[in-house]
């Protein structure tokens, strides 16, 4: 199937079932613009395949994404009109996601981040690699938690658990992230792939409409905790990127990686 998302997104056909890999596997599958455009785009893209009736998630490497890119988060500093779209497009990619017809297994390859946890648990059956873990570090790097964790972990887990990792930023290995309810099953790391792709051949045998129909009335339930705290969140997120507390985060980071860089290029 022909589809415009290259190379940041691939789209592999097994059957009824579409594997879609996040695809900067050099950067760890972060978002950049292009990928996040992707990203929006795609579920409609897929929606519109008639031959589809389910769809694996996955990224290339050895995560499944590391979040948001930190450089490109220095160039939404400045270029507000950017971030403008950035937020919105956190926006569009939610509800795409909320709103598509398939069910969708999210195989987590490996570091599941920001944007990339987001990604994974906003998908109907989430299955974790061993040596996975899920992260939504937004407020440690000074950022409101808007894009995912803030409007849905706490459908998926107690009030309380979603405040304790979302205000920590700590990681949840992928064991932990089944006790909690941001995972289905984990699997060793070998088996990740074969295992997403037998539940997804699993679904894409059941009657196509019942799955649809059930799947939306599902969602209906996620949409409405998610409708005003969205729109908070997003607008508080895109003042924070001007708080100093943030910009000098990132700025450590990027310091940090490329004075490793540096001492690994000296070697």
């Amino acid at each position: 199937m022909d589809h415009p998302f290259a190379p940041e997104l691939l789209i592999e056909s097994r059957g009824a079932v579409r594997i879609v890999t996040l695809n900067r596997p050099e950067h760890l599958n972060a978002t950049n613009e292009a990928l996040h455009g992707a990203l929006i785009g795609v579920w409609r893209h897929l929606a519109e395949d008639p031959e589809a009736r389910a769809v694996v998630l996955t990224g290339a490497g050895k995560a499944f994404s590391a979040g948001g890119d930190f450089n490109h988060f220095v160039e939404l500093w400045e270029d507000r009109e950017a971030r403008r779209r950035e937020i919105d497009g956190a926006r569009r990619l939610l509800t795409e996601i909320l709103d598509f017809p398939l069910p969708v297994v999210a195989a987590v390859n490996g570091p599941a981040v920001g944007l990339g946890c987001n990604l994974a648990v906003a998908s109907d059956i989430v299955i974790m690699a061993e040596s996975a873990f899920i992260a939504d570090p937004h407020v440690g790097v000074g950022l409101t938690a808007a894009d995912g964790g803030a409007p849905t972990w706490p459908m998926l887990m107690s009030m309380l658990r979603a405040k304790e990792y979302l205000l920590t930023s700590e990681r949840i290995p992928a064991a932990r992230a089944v006790e909690l309810g941001l995972a289905n099953r984990v699997v060793p790391d070998a088996e990740l792939m074969d295992a997403a792709l037998a539940f997804a051949d699993r679904l894409a045998a059941q009657p196509p409409q019942a799955v649809q129909s059930t799947k939306r009335a599902l969602n209906m339930h996620m949409k409405r905790a998610v409708a005003g705290v969205l729109e908070y969140a997003l607008q508080e997120e895109f003042a924070s990127f001007d708080t100093p507390e943030h910009q000098d985060l990132v700025r450590a980071f990027l310091a940090r990686s490329t004075a490793r860089a540096a001492g690994g290029s000296s070697e």
